[in-house]
């Protein structure tokens, strides 16, 4: 009886061992993931709608590409695995974004986030990144305020604000000297971005031998700038640099020809870039110029042929798309070189990867976690934008605006 109990024990035992590692199999089977899952928070409503749409529209071109190339290859499964993208609508608000992040982390469990759109909804929704440890590849982020908080759970890739600045100037100097604006004003936004690009713009343009004979703020959603606009043409300004969301900046130039203010040379940044500004102005948009983080003339591969397909997809051009898909290439690829879905060690490979011929050329971060772009510059020209700055191949000459009653 004793002999029989024990074997019977020995035998249930092993029913046991063998029943432990079938469900540890299933388990293990369980836990390899079908697809990687990147989610995003973007502005697909509100003010920032416009960058929004374009951002959304790269991140799911740049997914079907890799999508249709297999997936990313997984050296941790042996296997590719499809990119699974995620969009929630964040309606340009900062509280909803990290609402939004919470639920991609906590609903939809996601492996990775994408950027959102400009410092007032990256900022919180790294930190809500910070919070849930999920790696949050970044852009449209000014450098220094991101810096400062010296996050562990993301990457920013952006333009510096010492080559931003000097785009104007650069531009400037390719002009005769006899022909060159000789006042030159500053207007930049009363807005955290305006208040922390105008003192550089004033600094760098003394580098290049330009002061500013009139800076003053310029109030953000205002309906009638007309006191600063008399303000410029009594004290004779024929140049400026007008750092505005698009809305001001249609005011502005609607009220600048209104008052007969004749500036030559007229240069946007963060409002005139979009397909909506020369919409709005038609013809009084012709010579204005506008910053961009990338253009279709970039002689680096697939530059143009995204741009085309975006043409193809909603008749008109875009100088942000390649910014986006570069970053999702980026991202991708580091996910290749870490081999696993680790958060921390993807985000490691992007420190430590340089990442050559994407749509924004080579692109190397450095140990802090960030990297730049030049940023370009634009000029309206029959409703088309011509990149006039960096002045590499495929760059046209700035043209400067006649008088309104002459064009």
């Amino acid at each position: 009886m004793k002999i029989h109990s024990r074997s019977g024990r020995v035998v249930g035992l092993c029913f046991i061992l063998v029943a432990a590692m079938l469900c540890s199999t299933v388990a293990v089977q369980a836990a390899e993931p079908k697809e990687i899952v990147i989610g995003a928070t973007l502005p697909l409503t509100g003010m920032l709608s416009m960058m929004g749409s374009e951002q959304k529209w790269a991140y799911e071109q740049a997914a079907a590409d890799v999508n249709a190339m297999g997936g990313i290859y997984v050296k941790q499964f042996n296997k590719k695995l499809p990119v699974k993208l995620i969009v929630a609508d964040n309606e340009t608000d900062a509280g909803k974004a990290v609402a939004a992040i919470e639920r991609l982390v906590k609903v939809d469990h996601v492996n990775f986030l994408l950027s959102d759109s400009t410092l007032p909804l990256v900022m919180p929704t790294a930190v809500a990144a910070e919070k849930w440890k999920v790696y949050y590849h970044a852009t449209i982020c000014l450098l220094p305020p991101w810096q400062e908080q010296k996050f562990k759970w993301s990457t920013d890739y952006f333009f510096d604000g010492g080559q931003a600045t000097s785009v104007p100037f650069q531009i400037l100097d390719t002009i005769p000297e006899a022909d060159r604006p000789k006042k030159l004003a500053l207007l930049a936004e009363d807005s955290t971005d305006g208040r922390i690009l105008g003192p550089i713009f004033k600094e760098v343009g003394l580098k290049y031998g330009y002061e500013f004979a009139y800076d003053e703020p310029v109030a953000v959603g205002s309906k009638d700038y007309s006191s600063q606009i008399l303000k410029l043409k009594s004290k004779g300004i024929d140049g400026a640099i007008l750092f505005a969301g698009s809305g001001d900046c249609v005011t502005f130039v609607r009220q600048m020809k209104e008052a007969g203010l004749n500036l030559k040379y007229l240069h946007g940044y963060k409002g005139t870039w979009g397909t909506e500004f020369w919409n709005a102005l038609g013809n009084d948009a012709q010579y204005i110029l506008a910053d961009g983080f990338w253009s279709e003339t970039y002689p680096y591969p697939k530059a143009k042929e995204i741009g085309e397909r975006y043409y193809q997809n909603f008749h008109k051009r875009s100088v942000s798309i390649g910014l986006f898909y570069a970053i999702s290439q980026t991202l991708f690829k580091a996910i290749e070189v870490a081999g696993t879905l680790d958060g921390a060690k993807v985000r490691e490979a992007v420190l430590t990867t340089e990442f050559k011929g994407t749509v924004m050329g080579d692109i190397k971060y450095n140990p802090d976690g960030t990297a730049v772009f030049p940023l370009a510059g634009f000029q309206w020209n029959n409703g088309v934008l011509q990149r006039v700055y960096p002045f590499i191949e495929g760059a046209s000459k700035v043209m400067l605006a006649p008088a309104w009653d002459k064009r």
